[in-house]
């Protein structure tokens, strides 16, 4: 399953790697993938998606699916 959530806040490559990181950390994600140009991050798996935005929120962006 895939889903795409809005992320606020990324800035340069370091952040978007952040953003990542947060994202394979929660339980059930495969592949995390972000793009700061278009405010989005790609997830594949089966994570709850309200996991998903607190990762992000927790690694300092503002994030909703």
């Amino acid at each position: 399953m895939s889903t795409t959530i809005n992320v606020e806040g990324m800035t340069c490559g370091h952040c978007e790697q952040t953003v990542k990181e947060a994202l394979r950390g929660v339980s059930g994600v495969t592949e995390a993938s972000t793009d700061r140009e278009t405010e989005q991050a790609r997830v594949e798996g089966d994570a709850d998606v309200t996991a998903l935005v607190q990762a992000v929120e927790d690694a300092g962006y503002t994030a909703h699916a």
